[in-house]
């Protein structure tokens, strides 16, 4: 497996995030949102509206997404208008005898083929698993099911076997590892199985010394997505991106929203732990969940460019450190309004918030 995340030649990530506010929270008396609202997805609809997907949980950890109207006034989000819920956990593989839940979705409006993508972990009775969804109005979403890694006889490992989350598809097409057009999508795998078979410990691909959970990209033909939509749920060419290196991401890494594409190449917004079992599975509540932002090659998606050594969005205000899982901002959705972007993360796994991303040329 070739490595081909090193720097190159772009120093310094040129954003900073500025945070505007809470845009929602749980809803008196509604009883799928006793637990939080948290880590949304976006999409801009065809009716020009803009949307918000999130997460609502519901007593005993249960996850479903949600759909409502962002309000904006003098061209900044200030609250949402509910319109129920689009995905529940209908299927026996989004259901564990203890567990339920269709999770942190992330959408994307993949532009080759006209369609938005909807990520989403599946909370089913091997934990969590990647799982996508696909719409062609942001209102009706169809199911594709789980998402399914190619074997890759390098890795002497079956990606499938691994729980994974923080999916996202890139928007535009981008080089393959063969040098043609292709599909792409963050990853994060999570190697220790002690989880589901205590004493199986962490099996890291070969190649990987780290166990810490990270950053990988795969990609889909193209062309055979074109055909047929199901081939988006088929996965090939994984590696590695990008590892915990920097001090606010000691315990693991993950990506966040969309890539968005900038002069420098794909920006990605993602969130670094501190003070959590690196297993990736299991919370952790001395962890601290930050915001930091790397850029990748836009030539070859598999080269981090630049990275930030220290966070752009940390844990600060009441709704940020106090919640179920408190001491958390979590980028999850970026979205345009009159030529301004807005980062949309969850705060705390109980609401959500909204901060600008601005670019800083000094």
């Amino acid at each position: 497996m070739t490595q081909v995340n090193q720097i190159s030649h772009v120093s310094t990530v040129p954003y900073a995030l500025r945070r505007l506010g809470t845009i929602m929270t749980p809803e008196a008396g509604n009883p799928l949102e006793v637990e939080g609202v948290l880590n949304p997805g976006t999409a801009r609809g065809p009716d020009g509206e803009l949307y918000l997907y999130p997460r609502l949980v519901a007593a005993g950890n249960v996850s479903r997404v949600g759909r409502a109207r962002i309000v904006v006034e003098d061209g900044v989000p200030v609250g949402v208008e509910r319109l129920g819920v689009v995905l529940a956990p209908d299927e026996g593989w989004e259901r564990g005898r203890q567990n339920a839940g269709v999770e942190d979705p992330r959408i994307t409006f993949v532009e080759p083929l006209g369609l938005y993508v909807m990520t989403y972990v599946a909370y089913g009775p091997l934990g969590p698993k990647p799982a996508l969804a696909v719409s062609r109005d942001t209102v009706a979403w169809r199911r594709l099911g789980p998402i399914r890694f190619a074997y890759q006889p390098e890795l002497d490992t079956d990606l499938n076997l691994f729980p994974n989350k923080d999916i996202v598809f890139f928007p535009e097409a981008v080089p393959g590892p063969d040098g043609r057009p292709a599909l792409a999508l963050l990853h994060r795998p999570m190697w220790d199985l002690d989880w589901l078979r205590p004493g199986e410990g962490a099996r890291t691909p070969a190649g990987i010394d780290d166990p810490r959970p990270s950053i990988w990209i795969g990609y889909v033909d193209l062309e055979a997505a074109s055909r047929d939509l199901s081939a988006l749920t088929h996965v090939q060419g994984s590696e590695m991106v990008a590892e915990p290196e920097m001090p606010f991401e000691e315990s693991k890494i993950g990506g966040g929203p969309p890539p968005l594409r900038v002069s420098e190449g794909w920006l990605i917004l993602h969130h670094g732990v501190t003070g959590a079992n690196a297993s990736g599975f299991e919370l952790s509540y001395g962890a601290r969940y930050t915001a930091g932002a790397m850029i990748l090659d836009a030539a070859d998606p598999r080269r981090v460019i630049a990275r930030t050594a220290e966070p752009l969005l940390v844990p600060e205000t009441d709704d940020e450190l106090q919640g179920t899982l408190g001491n958390v901002v979590f980028p999850t959705a970026i979205e345009e309004i009159d030529g301004r972007r807005f980062v949309f993360y969850g705060m705390a796994d109980s609401k959500i918030g909204v901060a600008e991303l601005e670019r800083r040329d000094d």
